[in-house]
């Protein structure tokens, strides 16, 4: 267990409600992509609680960008590509009226940065990846409530994140740690037998390892529940991202990781649970619609009323609950050594695994190659030393490393071929 007096996301603290008789203000990081989309759904239908003061994305999408800045009436815009102001400007321009101001425009890899300590009392991280890392911090340093989707803050730079934060200060917007946040208010930190993290199986439940080897990028992207952006919805194949929740549980609610189990749940509408010490077991469920994680992360203490639609009890429901193979799915167990052995550790898992889900997506690495190889990754790097003190510079030194090796074990065909060649 971690040294905190306190978990960083205690649903038994509660945040001020903001400005008293007017709407929270909040910055949304990662408009544009799926978490930000759904969170600016659930502003713009509750206009009464909420006010957008700034967006940030990477420069992608400037159409869809300008546009919502335009419908929220922001302050502030921040892109994370200099060679895209003036095309953002004349999108601007395309959005606003005759004679109506535009919104400041920041620009460059610090500008979410910036943007997530300016003022406002909610900042929604919804930045995929570890450049999240660094917006996370400045919102936490700058005293605003975090809801945090951004779940690689935690694993490349936990130690950091909990130096700067308050207890309290995090409000998890991951559905599953969401649901932790919710069933925890049923006891006790003490009264906290073990956490019970769902995982919907991804699409190849059931199958075995040799049967995994034959997996095809298509057949990986096809996720039977959620609608996710290619890197998720590969990690959710292999598991990788249960591995990476169970390292961000930990790191959110100081719970060992031998109290920490996975448990497979097809259907998707129990998120999580949590077990007690009296052998009760409390569950949150809802359909898989992440409006509900995103308005209970902006509204905390509060929730908003019609977020998404509830689960129909008016017909039978038939809800299935499998134990994980660790032996066709090694993520989570391997992500487990990853969280204990600590220091740069997880970074380097986070950075070797998006290097070879990139690999498998260009037909470089076999899908049972992705788990495998990131292992002798991290492997390599705990020899070198990678479980030491965290630092930023240190952190980023080790992803730039793992990256490196991930790329070369997956230039010549993954672990296998690498061993091979001895």
């Amino acid at each position: 267990m971690t040294n905190s007096a306190v978990p960083l996301a205690d649903p038994h603290l509660r945040p001020s409600a903001g400005a008293p008789g007017g709407p929270r203000e909040v910055v949304i990081l990662g408009s544009t992509g799926s978490i930000g989309t759904q969170a600016i759904d659930v502003v713009l239908r509750n206009p009464a609680r909420f006010r957008v003061t700034g967006l940030a994305a990477s420069g992608g999408r400037l159409e869809l960008l300008a546009g919502q800045a335009h419908r929220l009436q922001v302050r502030a815009v921040a892109i994370a590509r200099d060679d895209k102001v003036s095309e953002l400007r004349q999108a601007l321009r395309a959005q606003y009226g005759v004679g109506e101001p535009l919104p400041e425009i920041l620009a460059g890899p610090d500008a979410a940065t910036w943007l997530a300590s300016t003022e406002c009392h909610t900042v929604l991280n919804g930045i995929t990846g570890s450049i999240g890392l660094a917006p996370t911090l400045a919102a936490l340093k700058a005293g605003r409530t975090l809801a945090l989707a951004n779940k690689e803050s935690l694993i490349v730079g936990g130690p950091l994140v909990r130096a700067a934060a308050r207890p309290g200060q995090i409000i998890p917007v991951d559905s599953e740690h969401s649901a932790l946040f919710q069933a925890l208010l049923g006891g006790t930190r003490a009264e906290v037998a073990r956490l019970v993290v769902t995982a919907s199986g991804g699409p190849f439940r059931g199958r075995s390892r040799a049967e995994l080897s034959r997996v095809t990028a298509q057949d990986a992207l096809a996720h039977p529940t959620w609608d996710m952006g290619p890197v998720i919805t590969v990690n959710s194949a292999t598991l990788v991202n249960k591995g990476l929740e169970v390292i961000e549980a930990h790191l959110l609610y100081d719970i060992p990781f031998d109290r920490i189990e996975v448990v497979v749940h097809p259907q998707s509408y129990i998120h999580s649970m949590v077990e007690f010490t009296d052998g009760s077991t409390l569950a949150q469920a809802g359909p898989p619609d992440m409006r509900v994680p995103i308005a209970l992360g902006l509204s905390w203490p509060d929730r908003v009323p019609g977020a998404a639609p509830g689960c129909d009890w008016t017909r039978a429901h038939t809800w299935e609950f499998f134990p994980l193979d660790t032996d066709a799915f090694p993520a989570v167990p391997l992500a487990c050594h990853v969280g204990n052995l600590g220091g740069t550790a997880p970074a380097v898992f986070n950075a070797a695994n998006e290097e070879c889900v990139d690999a498998f997506l260009a037909g470089r690495l076999p899908f049972t190659g992705i788990v495998d190889t990131v292992a002798r990754v991290v492997e390599e790097q705990a020899e070198a030393g990678s479980g030491t003190t965290l630092t930023l510079p240190g952190v980023l030194d080790a992803e730039t490393r793992a990256r490196r090796r991930a790329r070369e074990l997956a230039g010549t065909g993954g672990l296998a071929t690498a061993e091979a060649a001895g």
